[in-house]
């Protein structure tokens, strides 16, 4: 593990037997017998958490939480207490502790505190780094950090520089208004509107005066000109998402306006100049619609010039985890600590194919935080259809075949298990990112399996 823990206990036998039990579980443990020599100590280490008895030589355990709460990484407080001592680690918790466990120590009890405390730590750093995000460190507003996330991020600063037109191309909820915001903020039409319209959201009838305008009375109902989402995008850009929904003759009509800049509205005899980029976007395969004469073939080309992909969720790793932490985080309060992912609810997110992407993940998460009532989302805060594919996904676990073994001779999957996991780590020559990886799991869970 690459978690540290920093022990301060002036008993020594005590002292030697948290240090023993603590790197027994894999942590890297440093220890001393009072806070005057641990505070320098943890300074320039840094450790995950610090264990610290509250009644010490010279200045108490309680004494250390303000000193600990102004480091740059600031460690969970965990402090043992005698019983008669109890009402004072009660005030230690409302200045800041973390929690606080009574002599005798039960060990179980202190490894599981452990536990918990780096677990939320880290998760509470992770929300912070997301808050922070929000500021310079956010590109527009997408949070990522899979390779699949950095090469997009790098494909719109390329096409922002540009002129041409753009096709978006991903699944549904992937976030490809958020593509094209972005490409609009990184080109020099940052200044310019920026306008988006959903092609299926339009009436096929209202679809031309909507795009390109019209003249006074051009047809009943139209008593004022109107200049159209093209006209009034003028100087910026417009997004079309679901490209594929728009009619093949008006298809015509968008043509001509990359082409020549110009456009004509419904019932006028005079064409009208136009400065706009467009972003189209869609979900559908457009070359299988070219195919079947659903698309225009010279439009689908005009655009494919400059086509991004947005990945789905399920190819981004874990980004699923970032976001999850990150939409944990805006729904809570200001000044209030996100709800902790519990290893079981993390578990279904990954193992959960998101078909509705990174909009159904902040739905998942919306109503985890309405549902969890304690500090940890568990997997039946969850919705349903994500417990169903777990289910599901277990139900369709077919035996291998191994051939005929004798009885006797077979392992229980725990052993098979822990040897797979132990071979396919040190084939990567300990890489646990790498070896997390090959195993389909994440690096939490890695962890969890070599503890066992």
């Amino acid at each position: 593990m690459d978690e540290r823990i920093y022990v301060v206990e002036d008993d020594p036998g005590l002292r030697e037997l948290l240090q023993e039990e603590l790197e027994a579980e894999g942590y890297q443990v440093q220890a001393q017998d009072s806070v005057e020599q641990a505070l320098p100590e943890i300074e320039n280490w840094q450790p995950d958490l610090v264990i610290s008895d509250l009644r010490l030589p010279g200045a108490n355990g309680m004494s250390m939480i303000p000193h600990l709460q102004k480091l740059p990484a600031a460690p969970a407080i965990l402090l043992i207490t005698a019983f008669g001592t109890v009402s004072q680690a009660v005030d230690a918790l409302k200045q800041g502790a973390d929690d606080f466990l009574t002599k005798p120590l039960d060990i179980e009890h202190l490894l599981l505190a452990t536990r918990r405390l780096i677990e939320n730590r880290r998760l509470k750093n992770t929300v912070n780094a997301f808050r922070r995000s929000l500021g310079d460190n956010s590109f527009h507003g997408m949070i990522g950090n899979s390779r699949a996330m950095r090469d997009l991020v790098n494909q719109i600063a390329q096409v922002a520089g540009a002129e041409s037109a753009v096709l978006v191309l991903g699944e549904s909820g992937t976030g490809k208004e958020l593509v094209a915001k972005a490409i609009h903020e990184e080109s020099s039409r940052k200044d310019g509107p920026f306008l988006a319209v959903n092609c299926a959201g339009i009436p096929l009838e209202l679809m031309e005066s909507e795009f390109f305008g019209h003249a006074a009375g051009a047809f009943t109902g139209a008593q004022k000109a109107r200049s159209g989402l093209l006209k009034e995008a003028d100087q910026g850009t417009l997004l079309l998402d679901e490209i594929g929904e728009m009619p093949l003759e008006l298809q015509a009509k968008l043509l001509r306006v990359l082409q020549e800049g110009t456009l004509r509205p419904v019932g006028s005899d005079q064409e009208i100049q136009v400065d706009v980029r467009i972003i189209a976007a869609t979900h559908r395969d457009l070359e299988a619609l070219v195919s079947e004469g659903q698309f225009r073939e010279d439009l689908f080309y005009r655009l494919e010039t400059f086509a991004l992909q947005v990945p789905a969720l399920r190819e981004r790793g874990d980004d699923r985890e970032l976001l999850a932490q990150f939409f944990l985080a805006a729904l809570t309060k200001e000044n209030d600590t996100p709800p902790v992912l519990s290893s079981a609810a993390l578990d279904r997110i990954y193992n959960y194919p998101f078909p509705g992407n990174v909009r159904e993940l902040q739905n998942a998460m919306e109503r985890a935080v309405t549902f969890c009532q304690g500090k940890e989302i568990l997997p039946q805060h969850l919705p349903d259809r994500m417990q169903k594919e777990a289910q599901v996904s277990n139900n369709e676990e077919q035996t291998p075949g191994f051939g005929e073994v004798p009885l006797s001779q077979l392992r229980s999957l725990s052993d098979v298990q822990r040897d797979y996991v132990r071979y396919v780590l040190r084939e990567s020559g300990g890489n646990k990112r790498k070896a997390a990886e090959i195993l389909g799991v994440t690096r939490r869970t890695l962890y969890r399996w070599l503890e066992d």
